[in-house]
């Protein structure tokens, strides 16, 4: 059973609470309107390996970033599936899994803890008051007889599950899912000068946690770790990257969408049966070419696959057995320029 109520809560950080106790949680009092709401943030796993994987992206790049800033302030229920907002770590191209690191909760000496990473962006926000929070997880309350026990406001609000959602083990496996990871984006609108020039870019920075024990392939419709019965073999991520790509072409895109995929193992590898999809799962897939050590193919894209979209989008690389091999993401500033090639 995945989460029972997954979305997304959108407001302004006014407080903030480390993780302490048996069951850390780092705590985040938001307001969004008239009603606050807690985020409950785990910065402990409770099965070994304890510290949990961390990732922050300073400069996040993303086509849901536009969705995320039309939503009004308050939490928002997310439909579970691609192209639209939903999180998900292996088929979303949030990031690249290899960048994550694993991190304690709380060691003596500075910045050097989840505790006080995450202390370091929620406290800019607070003082920030232009900045706002986009908290992906699932929601509780309201509990109208409660307060919350941490910053003591009346109805209990909030949301947790601010973590990776899939390919767990043991009784966490109930909650698993797709299109329902947690994660934490930060957006800070660019200051302005009182002569008017350009202090601070806008940022938009992303959060995202991970527990050691869950499983980076899984299960396109339950989230489930693939089975003994469904073996990965070695270890498949990153031999084949996409590395570039033509997504608006000048004249008609049918036909001229492009992807240039490099080796960048020692093995000659043919790509028979492999695919690329676009953020809608669309997929074309490849016919048989070996690609030898350091080289680079050409995929040229039909309107009967993938297609990738002018207004921002993702492009995943598949094996034959449909696991997820590389991905990526652009945004429509990306191909603004048409005729030109995107770099990864």
């Amino acid at each position: 059973m995945a989460l029972k109520s997954y979305g997304v809560m959108k407001g302004r950080v006014i407080g903030s609470r480390p993780g302490t106790g048996p069951s850390p949680h780092y705590q985040i009092n938001v307001v969004a309107g008239s009603t606050q709401y807690r985020v409950a943030v785990n910065v402990k796993s409770q099965l070994a390996p304890s510290e949990l994987l961390y990732l922050v992206v300073e400069n996040f790049q993303h086509p849901l970033t536009v969705g995320l800033s039309e939503l009004s302030h308050g939490f928002s229920e997310v439909p579970r599936r691609p192209g639209g907002i939903a999180l998900d770590f292996i088929r979303g191209n949030l990031f690249q899994r290899t960048q994550m690191r694993p991190l304690p909760y709380s060691v003596p000496g500075p910045d050097n803890d989840l505790n006080e990473k995450l202390n370091a962006y929620v406290q800019r926000a607070i003082d920030d008051e232009d900045a706002t929070i986009y908290a992906f997880g699932e929601r509780w309350g309201p509990e109208n007889d409660q307060r919350d026990r941490y910053f003591g406001f009346l109805p209990g609000n909030g949301i947790h599950d601010i973590h990776m959602n899939q390919g767990n083990v043991g009784r966490f496996t109930e909650q698993d899912g797709v299109w329902q990871d947690g994660g934490l984006l930060l957006h800070f609108p660019a200051m302005i000068g009182s002569g008017g020039e350009l202090l601070f870019p806008e940022q938009w920075v992303g959060v995202f946690l991970a527990f050691q024990s869950q499983a980076w392939h899984t299960d396109d419709v339950t989230g489930h770790r693939l089975t003994p019965e469904q073996p990965t073999g070695e270890e498949p991520d990153g031999r084949i990257r996409i590395v570039a790509a033509m997504v608006n072409p000048k004249g008609d895109d049918a036909g001229r969408e492009r992807v240039t995929l490099l080796n960048t193992t020692p093995d000659t590898i043919d790509l028979k049966g492999w695919s690329i999809a676009d953020k809608n799962k669309r997929k074309t897939i490849l016919a048989s070419q070996e690609l030898s050590p350091g080289a680079t193919a050409l995929v040229m894209l039909s309107n009967e696959g993938a297609q990738l979209s002018n207004d921002g989008g993702i492009i995943t690389l598949l094996d034959k057995q449909g696991l997820k091999i590389d991905g990526v993401s652009y945004t429509r500033e990306q191909v603004a320029r048409q005729g030109w090639t995107i770099v990864f």
